[in-house]
């Protein structure tokens, strides 16, 4: 048991940091080749969760002269601390003039970009040698320097908290493998990605007439969950073949707004607009068949499957860590055998919809409609849910401003009541006054400055207070400055990798180390910081010293020593650093 309370912490609380940052070189492999005798093909082949900054890129030669390098279109990431930047993502393909010279020559290509899991890399340059038209040319990473300071690994006897969760996983017998899986389906049904599939059911099961029995019920709800459940397992099978972690296909901005439209669609048909039907001789043949056959349940279960698709990317971060764990175990039957009950752990509730649903909904009538358009505002909420990763800040505040705004009207917030109004009428009407009340917020949140939908009137709260500064720190330049420091402190070190260009650095500073709980327990530290924003051969010198690929990245020291285990790298909530710094008090 816990063993099993442990693996469901980790795998919830350690999801974006389940797997380790790649070498940049292995993240963002760069060839070249000359397609004809004016045109250069540069061609970088980004890794998924990994994305390149469309401005950072910039060629060079020896040998040749270029012209403006043609980039493609990227997507737009509004950043709060850098603006509105355009990222690349995928295969990235640049054609350069080639203005003057000919082959033999060399391209130089700069480029920088981050890790969605938290890391920024360096400014890098590489290499390419053009021979001839025609002959593509790949990128060789650099040799490994031979010196102490430029050594890539960290101290002897580290090891990370990804790889001591991994080693536990891994010792896990595959029967408690597949409880924590069915357990960790559970906990998914209490979100929003399987509220959709609520109405869904009910909605086949009701159309089944009112005769049907709650075994009949039972049986159509368990077909439902069953292919929902065998479409995850057949991403575990993969993933246990392959390797590979396919729920990153599912969290590209293309899938996800076509998945939010889905949504949408259906949202509007249950607002009356349309009606969602197949033709009338298609339905008529259906309808037959299911009054021969007493309901067709590979129908059904192939709409239960659909439906895992439909919410696949509201689960992707989920489902990503469940994958990595599976595929770094290799069994393809522990694969499909563990999605199979973290789908049936999903599916658990909806069969108790399909059990209970005939005895506790009441007869049909004119509240079905108002059901429908509560329906229909939730499934425009869930579609809004699924969109605001790749959406900026206001749009995302201002859809749910509408979202709060625009039902509060139909619920007759602004309109008077008569004197003989019904109780059941004014406990509406309050409902659509709280609602107007909230969504009047989001709005002047929004005009405000305010980008956080649970807090829109922080702004005014910042307006009126000074922001906490985070606390001081010392600045060392070199690997021997920094021994030389450790070497003289007389409390435990903390070591904080920085960048100008650092994302999480930024946001480290602004809501981790400026929480007043964590800079109380900073003092407690010797504070050094690392600033390696100029890319130098001291600051790669430092990086690779500790086993870095790029900011941010803390590390703790006592008496000489790492504390391995405590290393953070990429963005860490102020809670559980709170929690990392009381360990390493302790130590």
């Amino acid at each position: 048991m816990k063993r099993l309370l442990l693996f469901l912490i980790v795998l919830f609380g350690t999801l974006a940091r389940a797997a380790e940052p790649l070498e940049p070189e292995a993240a963002y492999p760069f060839s070249a080749r000359l397609v004809d005798e004016r045109t250069i093909e540069a061609r970088w082949d980004v890794k998924p969760d990994y994305y390149l900054y469309k401005d950072k890129i910039a060629f060079a030669a020896i040998g040749a002269t270029l012209g403006p390098a043609q980039l493609p279109n990227g997507e737009a990431k509004d950043d709060e601390f850098f603006g509105r930047v355009e990222i690349l993502r995928g295969s990235v393909v640049a054609r350069i003039p080639l203005l003057a010279g000919a082959p033999p020559f060399t391209l130089k290509a700069d480029s920088q970009g981050c890790w969605d899991g938290g890391v920024c890399y360096p400014p890098m340059t590489q290499e390419v040698r053009i021979t001839a038209v025609g002959a593509e040319a790949f990128a060789v990473p650099p040799a490994p320097s031979s010196t102490p300071e430029a050594s890539p690994n960290p101290p002897a006897g580290a090891e990370s908290e990804t790889s001591r969760i991994a080693g536990l996983l891994a010792g896990a017998s595959f029967w408690v493998a597949l409880l924590s899986f069915f357990g960790f389906g559970l906990l998914l049904s209490l979100t929003p990605c399987v509220f959709p599939m609520i109405p869904i059911l009910s909605g086949i099961i009701v159309n089944h007439g009112h005769a049907v029995t709650h075994a009949r019920a039972f049986l159509l709800s368990l077909a439902y969950v069953l292919g929902m459940a065998l479409t995850y397992a057949v991403i575990g099978v993969a993933a246990g073949f392959t390797g590979t972690l396919l729920s990153t296909a599912l969290q590209n901005a293309w899938v996800l707004g076509a998945f939010a439209l889905v949504f949408v669609l259906l949202a509007l048909s249950m607002f009356g607009f349309y009606e969602l039907q197949l033709p009338a001789a298609l339905q008529s043949k259906l309808s037959d068949t299911a009054n021969r056959q007493g309901g067709s349940l590979p129908a059904i279960a192939l709409m239960g499957a659909l439906s895992a698709l439909i919410v696949g990317p509201c689960v992707a971060a989920p489902l990503a860590g469940a994958l990595l764990y599976i595929a770094q175990t290799g069994d393809a039957l522990l694969g499909g055998a563990a999605l199979f009950a973290m789908g049936l752990g999903m599916g658990a509730p909806l069969l108790a919809v399909g059990l209970f649903s005939r005895s506790l909904l009441p007869k049909s009538g004119p509240w079905m409609e108002a059901v429908k358009k509560f329906f229909g505002v939730v499934l425009l909420a869930v579609a809004l849910w699924f969109v605001s990763p790749v959406l900026p800040g206001w749009a995302v505040m201002l859809g749910w401003a509408l979202l709060l705004l625009i039902p509060s009207i139909y619920l007759r917030a602004l309109d008077p009541l008569p004197p003989a109004a019904s109780g059941w009428a004014r406990f509406w009407k309050g409902i659509g006054l709280a609602l107007f009340v909230a969504g009047a917020a989001m709005l002047v949140g929004l005009l405000g400055g305010s980008r956080d939908p649970l807090q829109p009137l922080g702004f005014l709260k910042s307006a009126g207070a000074a922001v906490p500064s985070a606390p001081s720190f010392e600045k060392i330049a070199s690997l021997a400055e920094f021994e030389a420091r450790l070497a003289t402190a007389t409390r435990p070190v903390m070591l904080d990798f920085y960048a100008a260009w650092c994302v999480p650095c930024k946001e480290m500073e602004k809501f981790t180390f400026s929480d007043p709980a964590v800079a109380a327990a900073m003092k407690d530290f010797v504070l050094l910081k690392a600033d390696v924003t100029g890319n130098t051969a001291v600051d790669k010198a430092l990086l690779k010293r500790f086993g870095l690929f790029g900011p941010p990245g803390i590390l703790f020291f006592r008496d000489g020593r790492e504390i391995a285990e405590l290393r953070v790298v990429g963005f860490m909530p102020a809670a559980e650093f709170l929690a990392t710094l009381d360990k390493a008090r302790r130590k």
